[in-house]
């Protein structure tokens, strides 16, 4: 219960500093577009795009990150240019009132991408330990009906322990020890060693 208060508050936090720092670097971006030759529909929703930006490339790389698959890099490319946008917009703004007043403009922008860092890192902590429960364990010990079941379909122990080896090498973690495999087979560790080295070299 302490953990889950501590992750919700954390999070409220979290979500209350980057909506003041959307509003605030919202304004400025605004403001700055305005000011060079934009007027109407064209001034408000062009600072959108900015911050839109960052949005979308950090969702479509956190959904990468809970399906164990690399981010795409056009998301990658896409956050660095919002990132670098955004901070500039408001460095720009800030500027008429010299080196203090850009980096008190540019104070947003930080808290805000800050803030969305934030939070895809409290949304893979809070993914992370669903994902490893659906995931098995190669070390882990086979329940008895598993292994009746293995042990049937196999021709010889020395066939159900190459398929195990081969198995645990795409699985997650390092691949299953000499070991193991001859507890579980009930085989000489011998004969395993044997198996594992004619895999390695093939």
């Amino acid at each position: 219960m302490p953990d889950r208060l501590t992750r919700v508050t954390t999070a409220l936090a979290v979500a209350l500093v980057a909506t003041v720092a959307a509003v605030i670097s919202y304004r400025h971006a605004y403001e700055l577009v305005r000011t060079h030759g934009e007027t109407g529909i064209t001034a408000y929703l062009v600072p959108l795009t900015i911050d839109g930006l960052i949005w979308a490339a950090s969702m479509v790389i956190l959904d990468a990150s809970r399906r164990n698959q690399p981010a795409p890099t056009l998301a990658k490319w896409s956050l660095g240019v919002g990132i670098v946008a955004t901070i500039g917009a408001n460095v720009a703004h800030g500027l008429n009132h010299g080196p203090i007043g850009a980096l008190v403009s540019a104070w947003p922008a930080l808290a805000l991408v800050g803030s969305f860092e934030l939070l895809m890192m409290l949304t893979r902590a809070a993914t992370s330990p669903a994902r490893t429960t659906n995931q098995s364990d190669p070390s882990a010990p086979v329940p008895e009906e598993a292994d009746t079941v293995r042990t049937t379909l196999e021709h010889s122990p020395e066939e159900a322990v190459l398929a195990d080896y081969l198995a645990s090498l795409n699985g997650p973690g390092r691949p299953l020890s000499q070991r193991s495999l001859a507890e579980r087979h009930n085989i000489d560790r011998r004969k395993v060693k044997k198996i594992v080295s004619t895999v390695a070299q093939s």
